[in-house]
């Protein structure tokens, strides 16, 4: 918006205000329909429901089952996973049943996002711009997961296609529901991704004095945010307090790079934090650099096509989603960007067509060719990518549930605690509580610790080259794999005072 939003807005309102080309009715949905079935079946096909739960679902799944104690929840999480997951984890402790019904809903949500941009542009760059967006492997392999990322970019998708609606025909009312909807979504899953995310919108509506759509993002910001607050006073000390902590346990928001970071997790690292090695292989990074690519020629395919605001709009809603976790932190994950890939599919699937349809003569095969060559080649890489990153969590995920078996051997059974080294994912899977001393999730003391293990079964877990906790020193040691595990004495035989 350099040329400044008011004069943008003029100039495109009376264009703007008729719907794209596309077909209407059970015609155009049909596709849509069909694209969210497939994304469904992938998910449980190439993930498969046999996953165990990862570190930070199991955060979000024990806050409302009543198979295993609550993990610690620290100040940068919000409620919206462990809602969403709650009418099953609150009556089930089955994986697989879980991981069915997120791959069933993050589906069901694709149609639905998708669908808030019919008019907007035609069906077959609504397809294909969800089809790139499902195919990647971070959609797929988190799709099925109790994760808010995904959960997020589908209501970026859903907010800002019905703000777009919604401006091409203020007449009618549904759209703004849309908004609501899309809005409280992200916010409740993770409320400073919705505030980035919707900051171009707000600025929009401001600008143009459109009061209908700012109260639409503004009630559904507040609607999803409220319950964030509201734990920010009962259980942090303040909503001042729980940013400072937020910070801190992000490692302080500032001027970081982390854009090498982004890449290095592309090769399917969940966490790249201290972000370090080798970078991978070009192949696997190729599309990351052809997407803003893609996204821009869009843009000029859509200002030349005089419909600027509804490409314009959604790549300005990708940029300031992905600006914090690339330049403001210092660490990665793949899942951060889920938000900004969902946007830029829209330009980036108008951008394929556009290359595809309008060539003459011997270019337009040429086009075709190149395109699907290149299309079949980002599948490829994809999908590889995503068999491995599989691979090697669930290979993780069963070591977690090992050292569990060990543990109960040991007489670590519930009630049960489970301290130090991955005390929160290998505690989960023994059905014990967690706890720490120290680091970001901290949760108790050496005292507290001393005193359960008069009550109950205590074992500290110690990482290869760690150094045990003092309460812990004297306790017997147990080899398990490539970690220590020290067993306090069983309660009342008053020797686990360390």
């Amino acid at each position: 918006m350099t040329d400044g939003t008011g004069a943008l807005l003029a100039g495109t309102r009376r264009r703007e205000r008729q719907p794209g080309p596309g077909p209407s009715g059970r015609a155009g949905t049909r596709p849509l329909a069909v694209l969210a079935a497939v994304f469904t079946v992938a998910q449980l096909v190439l993930v498969r429901p046999v996953l165990g739960l990862g570190w930070d679902e199991i955060v979000y799944v024990s806050q409302v089952t009543s198979h295993h104690p609550a993990a610690f929840f620290s100040a940068p999480r919000s409620r919206g996973v462990s809602l969403l997951v709650a009418p099953v984890a609150s009556w089930s402790g089955s994986t697989v049943l879980l991981r069915v019904y997120l791959a069933l809903l993050s589906g069901l949500a694709l149609h639905l996002a998708l669908r808030s941009w019919r008019g907007l542009f035609p069906t077959r760059v609504l397809v294909t711009a969800g089809a790139f967006f499902a195919s990647l492997w971070v959609t797929l392999f988190y799709g099925p997961q109790a994760m808010p990322n995904y959960w997020v970019a589908v209501g970026a998708l859903t907010a800002v296609g019905c703000f777009l609606r919604h401006r091409a025909d203020p007449s009618r009312g549904g759209p703004l529901w849309g908004v609501v909807a899309g809005a409280a979504l992200m916010a409740w899953m993770r409320p400073t991704d919705a505030v980035w995310v919707t900051a171009p919108l707000l600025l929009l509506a401001l600008a143009g004095r459109h009061r209908r759509s700012l109260l639409a993002l503004a009630g559904g910001l507040a609607a999803g945010i409220a319950p964030w607050v509201v734990e920010a006073y009962t259980a942090f000390g303040g909503l001042g307090e729980r940013l400072a902590e937020a910070s801190r346990i992000q490692g302080g928001l500032g001027a970081n790079i982390a854009v090498d970071d982004q890449l290095r997790s592309l090769g399917g690292r969940a966490l790249c934090r201290p972000c370090t090695g080798p970078m991978p292989h070009p192949v696997v990074t190729l599309w990351w650099f052809a997407l803003p690519v893609l996204a821009l020629l869009g843009l000029a395919v859509a200002v030349r096509a005089r419909r600027t605001l509804r490409t314009l709009v959604p790549l300005a809603c990708a940029t300031t989603a992905a600006l914090p976790y690339l330049f403001m932190i210092e660490y990665a994950a793949p899942r951060f960007l889920q938000p900004a890939y969902a946007l830029l599919a829209i330009p980036v699937a108008d951008a394929l067509w556009h290359l595809v349809t309008t060539g003459r003569g011997t270019w337009r095969p040429v086009a075709v060719a190149l395109v699907a060559l290149g299309l079949a080649g980002h599948l490829a890489v994809q999908l590889t990518v995503l068999a491995h990153t599989v691979d090697r969590n669930t290979e993780s995920r069963r070591d977690w549930a090992r050292t569990a078996q060990t543990l109960h051997r040991l007489g670590v059974r519930p009630p049960c605690l489970v301290t130090g080294y991955q005390a929160i994912p290998i505690g989960y899977y023994a059905g014990c509580s967690s706890g720490a001393t120290a680091g970001n999730n901290e949760s108790t003391t050496d005292g507290a610790i001393r005193r359960t293990a008069d009550r109950v079964p205590v074992a500290t877990l110690t990482g290869p080259g760690g150094t045990p906790p003092g309460y812990a020193r004297s306790w017997p040691v147990h080899r398990i794999g490539d970690l220590q595990a020290r067993v306090a004495p069983a309660p009342g035989t008053g020797g686990s005072g360390g």
